[in-house]
């Protein structure tokens, strides 16, 4: 089994706290016996590179300069993945894993993944966890309370999948924060491979991060989400995908990655709290 790990840090030394959620993010991987290395493709951020060669991680590593991209855009999830599927495609690899730096992942992993029935013969699929067990202030919030974001996709594909995505990504752009999450699970539609919520049986801790520090306020997310939801629609028209994935929210999302199987009385739950003010959210839009 080898497995690439496709991530981005932020800076090293801008935030005490960022940098200490990036220590266990990065500590909770190395911990997994598995042959495990990460595809890094960071924006000119600070201390990155001398930080990863003094933990001696296994990686590849590519710096893209700031002026590459658009004027005042600091990074980009689409040339991340260019980058970890040539990668993928120029090695063995059968699983490739997207994740952000800010979660504490559980060293049993794939182990666990290996030992669900269901995955077993399956050639081709993708493992989601939703939703995370939020750390917020070093306090644990209810673990079966919603929120938005899906933080892990662990896919195992063949190589045809990863030319039918390099195909695909020409008609996508992102840049910045957002629609990571939407832009994955509909690739799994146009893969037409199968997405398993293995809630039940893996947790994974997600760890507020020190936006203040590196001026990410919710304001710039919100505009950063809009962009790259124009994108997105292009990507979704392009590939004759349903259009709800960019604009249906994570209501339209969580219908996607729902199955029965996949549900305990705990997620059962965690749906329930997540549509239970949908019709109100409806009106105030409208009123909007």
């Amino acid at each position: 089994m080898k497995i690439l790990w496709m991530t981005s840090l932020r800076p090293i030394g801008a935030s005490k706290e960022n940098d200490r959620i990036q220590n266990i993010f990065l500590n909770s991987i190395l911990n997994i016996n598995k042959n495990i290395k990460f595809s890094f493709t960071q924006f000119e951020d600070k201390g990155v590179k001398n930080y990863i060669k003094k933990k001696k991680i296994n990686s590849f590593f590519i710096n893209i300069k700031k002026n590459k991209l658009p004027k005042d855009k600091k990074y980009s999830n689409k040339l991340m993945l260019c980058n970890a599927l040539k990668q993928y495609l120029d090695n063995d690899f059968n699983y490739l894993v997207y994740s952000t730096a800010d979660i504490f992942i559980p060293s049993n992993l794939f182990d666990t993944l290996g030992n669900i029935k269901y995955l077993k013969n399956k050639k081709e699929f993708c493992a989601l966890v939703y939703p995370n067990i939020l750390n917020k202030n070093g306090i644990i919030n209810s673990t079966t309370k919603p929120h938005f974001g899906i933080d892990i996709f662990i896919f195992k594909l063949k190589k045809k999948s990863i030319f039918k995505i390099i195909e695909a990504i020409k008609h996508w752009d992102q840049y910045d924060w957002g629609i990571n999450d939407n832009f994955y699970v509909s690739l799994c539609e146009l893969l037409n491979i199968p997405i398993y919520n293995v809630y039940k049986k893996i947790s994974i801790i997600k760890f507020e991060n020190d936006f203040k520090t590196i001026k990410e306020n919710r304001n710039w997310q919100i505009s950063s989400w809009n962009q790259n939801k124009k994108y997105f629609l292009n990507f979704l028209v392009k590939n004759k995908l349903s259009k709800m994935y960019a604009n249906g929210s994570y209501y339209f999302l969580l219908l996607k990655i729902l199955r029965i199987t996949d549900l305990n009385l705990k997620l059962l739950l965690v749906y329930f709290r997540f549509y239970l003010f949908f019709p109100i959210r409806i009106i105030w839009k409208i009123f909007k």
